[in-house]
């Protein structure tokens, strides 16, 4: 594998404007809502993102080249985020920041006993701390010199992203999903309609994660998040 980024020797050095100035930050996140908010983030603080939306994709990225920032979504189409977690925190040489994030606050704590830096909580809006997140774990030698204003702004991911993944989804309800997918539909579901504001999306996300949890039947819940999602989706038809 090679350890170094590709376009080592060009990378500039950190400002104060554009903290992450040099930095590659891996993002594994299979929503494409979530992934747009990270390249925002990345974008106003000067790093490179690449994007892997499930293990498999992950892994093969991290064959090749060894980023300085690995995010990685705990609810993956192929598996848990945690197992990868577990081999980036052992692996040697290993990534300077390893972070976990997820719309459900339990995840914290599995993400930092896995060997994670730090934990990032869906929605991820803020650039100031998304700055001080990545930075306060970085080492010292690749952290921005002299004083550095902490920026006041909020990022807005654009909404046809939103509808990319209510597509997602449609298409997972619509392929008669098992217990796996329906578990899969209310984990994906709860945190992008967090990070949307979509109340009425996440309440269903939540109920339907209830009665999965609780091993009962959960048919009628599985059919008020389709239709919710076909809503969404007209919506989109009529912009």
């Amino acid at each position: 594998m090679d350890k170094t980024d590709p376009f080592a020797a060009t990378i500039p050095a950190p400002t104060a404007t554009r903290p992450l100035l040099g930095l590659t930050v891996l993002v594994i996140e299979d929503s494409r809502f979530a992934c747009e908010a990270m390249r925002l983030l990345c974008l106003r603080s000067g790093a490179r993102i690449r994007r892997a939306d499930s293990l498999r994709s992950a892994r093969r990225h991290l064959q090749v080249y060894r980023p300085s920032v690995v995010i990685v979504d705990l609810g993956l189409p192929d598996g848990s985020g945690i197992d990868l977690i577990q081999e980036l925190s052992q692996g040697e040489p290993r990534v300077d920041v390893v972070l976990g994030t997820s719309g459900d606050l339990d995840g914290e704590e599995q993400a930092m006993a896995a060997g994670a830096d730090a934990f990032l909580a869906k929605p991820i809006t803020s650039l100031a701390l998304f700055q001080q997140v990545v930075l306060s774990n970085l080492p010292a030698d690749r952290q921005p010199s002299g004083l550095r204003e902490l920026p006041d702004e909020t990022i807005h991911p654009d909404r046809m992203a939103f509808q990319d993944d209510m597509a997602h989804i449609a298409d997972v309800l619509q392929d008669l999903p098992d217990d796996g997918s329906l578990d899969y539909v209310a984990q994906f579901l709860g945190g992008v309609a967090r990070s949307a504001q979509d109340s009425k999306l996440e309440q269903a996300a939540v109920a339907l994660a209830r009665k999965r949890a609780a091993g009962e039947p959960s048919g009628l819940e599985a059919e008020r998040i389709a239709g919710l999602v076909q809503e969404r989706l007209t919506q989109k038809l009529a912009i």
